[in-house]
């Protein structure tokens, strides 16, 4: 376990009123910063524990380093239960439908009222304008965003292999937050911070926008897209294996050229620019596929390495645990699952894509059991055990 105490957010409190993926990824950031995340959950447990499918992951990845409270908030002792807690929280964030926290009672001009210092972040669908209201999804905001044109061929939008947008969306509020709390030093109070999943896919596709207002061309879908290079694609190799490689300046291409020892395109000085060699793409690319047909995935990827030149292996998700440099540099963390079908086993999760003063962020505490910490984090909220005890009978707050 790491030290908590000494990482970037040590001392801020965080309660997290959160389901699915873009507020819960919101909370992982701040925890694994060291951040004391403690994540309200209904007395049950919350239900994307249990989801099946493509969510089964959600839960384990995006809430290690937390503290769980179950909790029933409907309920007026619940309810008094967790403000309680904001009252000497730091930050709180959620990522309900809007109106919902207004309707529990820890809406941000309620909760700011109590607590003056307390910084609100909302993860929504939509930023101030006509569409604030509306529900969305990952899946919404990429459609509407341009995104899905963008990666799937034409007439056939598709969303991206991931919830990138929904892990935006959580990074987006994450900054917030941590801007929230500098400006806090000066100003002494709080504020209200809201991120968005349809603006985070704008931003996203600001740089096709942004290729339109300077060309006056409509940027095309990536599978049909005009590259800015040459060789810049998933090439087949001789074992029936697939690398990916790049060539993105001159001196690239010369290196390309020696290793390979494509002494005829290294003359051709009809192929000295890379403007030059988008122009006669056609004629390069077959001796380029036909050269690396001679290797095999190994191979190939060993003399590019050597060269220096960008490639990279087709990986599917479940390789990248076995992964060398992943295990080598501290970016996979031992996890416990605590639902499913593998409960109880152990398992390694990505880490916080990020080093400062050369370390990477570990673990400070596993991927909590639902309730988990239920009777620790009431204590310190002034209840007493036998307080505790009663709560726990009466069905307002859940142990795990």
């Amino acid at each position: 376990m790491a030290d908590r105490s000494s990482l970037p957010l040590a001392g801020v409190r965080v309660v997290e009123f959160t389901h699915m993926v873009m507020g819960p990824a919101a909370g992982l950031m701040l925890a694994d910063l060291g951040a004391d995340v403690i994540k309200i959950e209904p007395a049950e447990g919350d239900s994307t524990r249990h989801l099946p499918g493509s969510g089964a992951g959600y839960f384990p990845m995006y809430n290690r380093n937390k503290r769980s409270l179950c909790v029933d908030l409907k309920s007026p002792a619940g309810k008094e239960a967790v403000l309680r807690l904001i009252d000497r929280a730091d930050v709180v964030i959620e990522n309900f439908r809007p109106g919902t926290m207004e309707r529990l009672g820890f809406g941000h001009e309620t909760l700011g009222r109590r607590n003056p210092r307390l910084i609100y972040c909302s993860e929504k669908g939509f930023l101030s304008g006509p569409y604030e209201e509306r529900t969305a999804l990952d899946e919404v905001a990429q459609m509407m965003g341009g995104l899905a044109y963008m990666t799937g061929p034409p007439g056939r939008p598709l969303r991206a292999g991931t919830s990138v947008i929904d892990v935006q969306g959580g990074m987006f509020g994450a900054l917030g937050i941590i801007a929230a709390l500098y400006q806090r030093e000066a100003t002494g109070k709080g504020q209200n911070i809201v991120a968005s999943l349809y603006e985070s896919t704008v931003f996203l596709v600001g740089q096709h926008m942004a290729q339109y207002a300077v060309t006056g061309k409509a940027a095309a879908p990536m599978p049909v897209r005009v590259s800015a290079w040459a060789i810049y694609q998933v090439f087949d190799t001789g074992d029936g294996e697939q690398v990916f490689v790049g060539v993105v300046s001159d001196k690239q291409w010369k290196l390309l050229c020696e290793a390979f020892e494509l002494k005829d395109l290294a003359a051709d000085r009809s192929l000295d620019t890379n403007g030059d060699r988008v122009t006669h793409k056609d004629r390069i690319l077959p001796v380029i596929k036909a050269t690396f047909l001679k290797y095999t995935k190994q191979e190939l990827m060993a003399k590019l390495e050597k060269t220096g030149l960008p490639f990279a292996p087709i990986a599917k998700p479940e390789q990248l645990f076995d992964d060398p440099h992943l295990l080598a540099g501290g970016g996979l963390l031992p996890l416990t699952v605590t639902d499913g079908a593998r409960k109880g086993e152990r398992t390694r999760l990505p880490a916080l894509p990020l080093e400062m003063d050369g370390h990477r962020f570990g673990v400070l505490r596993d991927v909590p059991r639902a309730g988990q910490h239920t009777r620790e984090v009431l204590a310190e909220a002034g209840y007493e055990a036998a307080e505790i005890e009663a709560l726990i009978a009466a069905g307002v707050v859940g142990a795990g």
